[in-house]
């Protein structure tokens, strides 16, 4: 079975005006640009007093090697989102308003294929070889999927700041 550590967790808390569509479509294109496939695992509805609550999860998979993988989960949790019209210059544009709520946590699967699975040396020398062979490789791609799952939300903070100024 492929070994997955959990290697960074973030979260970004939001409220005010945005446009839901875009925050989608802005998160979905990042994670496609730097090679990940992005696939979705619960998108849920409900409509409450206040709103509308959203709730989003995503599994963000890229292919580092044949024996590392990132996965980055994404968890969007939007409540009490209404639509308001905003006054820009002269045109009235419809944005929405709500609290947002994005969590991220990276992982580093190694052996995602199985490949040292198949026999118990071959899990024994796995271990060795995690341990003592490739220890730095993993430091530096633990790092780097830090790095990304960072630099994810810090786009998406920045992008719900501009949003927000429209």
């Amino acid at each position: 079975m492929a070994e997955e550590d959990k290697i960074y967790e973030t979260k970004l808390k939001h409220a005010g005006l945005f446009d839901f569509k875009e925050l989608y479509k802005f998160f979905y294109e990042w994670f496609t640009s730097y090679q990940y496939v992005v696939a979705e695992k619960k998108y849920e509805e409900k409509i409450v007093p206040e709103g509308k609550d959203i709730e989003v999860e995503w599994e963000c998979l890229r292919k580092i090697s044949d024996y590392f993988r990132f996965k980055v989960k994404i968890t969007f949790r939007i409540t009490g989102m209404v639509s308001v019209e905003v006054q820009k210059g002269n045109v009235k544009i419809k944005l929405n308003k709500a609290q947002v709520e994005v969590k991220a946590a990276g992982y580093l699967e190694k052996d995602y294929e199985n490949r040292w699975e198949r026999t118990p040396v071959a899990k024994i020398m796995r271990g060795i070889y995690d341990k003592y062979i490739i220890r730095s490789r993993i430091e530096q791609y633990e790092d780097k999927l830090a790095t990304e799952v960072d630099e994810a939300i810090a786009q998406v903070k920045a992008f719900l700041a501009l949003e927000s100024r429209r």
